[in-house]
């Protein structure tokens, strides 16, 4: 039985009078089940096993409440009841789907989906809509991380149904996954022979045109995607950013500047606003287009990069600090933020700022050698010789070969006082490339005018 939103509402308003008067109120046994299914869909467990209850006491026979009641058991992880009561129903419905398709979302928790699976593929034998179970079934799948199993069970969705978007775009995340960009792009065109009009299809073979960087072919299935529903967001959105690679960057503005009438602003379109006016030269519309990106999505990482690279790039690093000290104060373990804040603070001759920067981007887990080694130069600025060395050898156990490392070490070393391990990274350091010791030139020149130094570099070039 359907229910209009009217009789649903008055359904849902009487069962909670009745909760509260604790009146005994007559309902069929499907008001029950809608009632149920709202609050279950609603995560309201507690009334959803009110309602169940209740309704069994009306309805003992009710096998859709029974389901019902199976189904907040599992949500609960109360298995063991979930599994009593699906052998109850067994017996007196052997050939119910649901039943197997219960008994399968308990394996699934279990993470046994290889079970789940075998359970799915005898409802698909049973049940009037195939297209459900196999979509489980290729969840299943998923979870098992096999996604040749898992594309092939949501094309069986599509063969069923195929305005089944949501299938569809399972089906593309499989091929997405499994790198099969031409066999995705032979699959769409398929679908689209049979489909010549779904926007959705147009616009996945225009991805994956963009991912294989055939910019033009992409350009063309976006026109097809707008052709098909002139009000398809996405579509403007992909066509913008393959006219950005193209360069057109007037022709890009336009297609972002239609999604901002059809739809409220997204942080994406002003971003790529920004990057398009700031490839034109204007910088005025590129700031404000940044601006208002940071405003509309304020967790956009690339929105504050933006900003924050953009007035780098004009040596302005007064407000290129301003903007990702702001960023870092809304999230505070973001690693770009970090790398930034760190060279903007050098550039400044914040030392000391600049090596809090360092640090923080290596405990983040950028381990890229430049930051090794402009962590290392910046504590040796500020004269902190024995952190510089500590940070250098964490940093040889990632890059044992670098010459650059191996360098600074001696250099160090040599510094301290400590003779011996200058002269045993000096030499490893001329063994892995010589020409490096203009590091010690630049950046230890006490250690480079040392006698035993020099012969150690002369005897290695002679």
């Amino acid at each position: 039985m359907d229910f209009y939103p009217e009789e649903h509402n008055m359904s849902l308003t009487r069962f909670e009078s009745m909760l509260k008067t604790n009146d005994i109120v007559f309902f069929d046994s499907e008001e029950f089940e809608a009632i149920a299914n709202h609050y279950i869909e609603n995560g309201k467990i507690a009334l959803a096993r009110k309602a169940v209850k209740l309704g069994l006491n009306q309805h003992p026979t009710s096998s859709n409440l029974k389901l019902f009641r199976i189904e907040i058991a599992i949500f609960e992880n109360k298995f063991n009841l979930a599994n009593e009561l699906l052998s109850e129903l067994h017996v007196l419905e052997p050939n119910n789907e649901e039943i197997y398709i219960q008994k399968a979302n308990i394996y699934s928790k279990q993470d046994e989906h290889q079970k789940a699976v075998d359970l799915l593929e005898q409802a698909v034998d049973l049940t009037d809509d195939p297209v459900e179970v196999y979509s489980l079934i290729g969840m299943e799948y998923l979870f098992m991380e096999d996604f040749q199993n898992a594309k092939l069970n949501f094309m069986k969705c599509l063969e069923v149904d195929d305005l089944d978007y949501s299938a569809l775009y399972n089906v593309i995340y499989c091929f997405d996954f499994l790198e099969q960009h031409e066999e995705a792009i032979e699959y769409l065109n398929m679908f689209l022979n049979k489909n010549p009009y779904c926007e959705v299809a147009w616009h996945q073979v225009g991805k994956q045109y963009f991912d294989l960087k055939e910019y033009e072919k992409a350009l063309s299935a976006f026109d097809f995607a707008i052709i098909s529903d002139d009000q398809f967001v996405g579509a403007y959105l992909e066509k913008g950013k393959v006219l950005e690679k193209l360069g057109k960057y007037n022709e890009a503005l336009e297609n972002y500047q239609i999604t901002l009438q059809l739809d409220d602003p997204t942080a994406f379109a002003l971003l790529r606003m920004g990057k398009c006016y700031d490839k034109l030269g204007s910088d005025e519309l590129a700031l404000k287009h940044f601006k208002k990106c940071v405003h509309e999505d304020p967790l956009l990482d690339n929105g504050w990069i933006a900003i924050t690279d953009f007035h780098t790039k004009r040596l302005d690093y007064q407000k290129a600090l301003y903007y990702i000290n702001k960023a870092i104060n809304i999230d505070s373990d973001n690693l770009l933020y970090w790398k930034r804040y760190a060279t903007i603070n050098h550039r400044l001759k914040f030392y000391e700022e600049a090596e809090v920067g360092y640090r923080k981007t290596l405990e983040l887990g950028d381990y890229e050698l430049q930051t090794w080694l402009n962590r290392g130069d910046t504590l040796l600025k500020l004269g902190e010789t024995d952190a510089a060395i500590i940070n250098l050898t964490q940093a040889l156990e990632y890059f044992p070969e670098s010459a650059e490392i191996n360098f600074r070490l001696s250099g160090l070393n040599y510094r301290n006082g400590n003779d011996i391990q200058g002269r045993y990274f000096l030499k490893n350091g001329l063994k892995i490339n010589p020409e490096f010791t203009i590091i010690l030139e630049e950046l230890f020149p006490y250690a480079n005018d040392k006698k035993e130094v020099r012969k150690l570099i002369e005897k290695f070039n002679t």
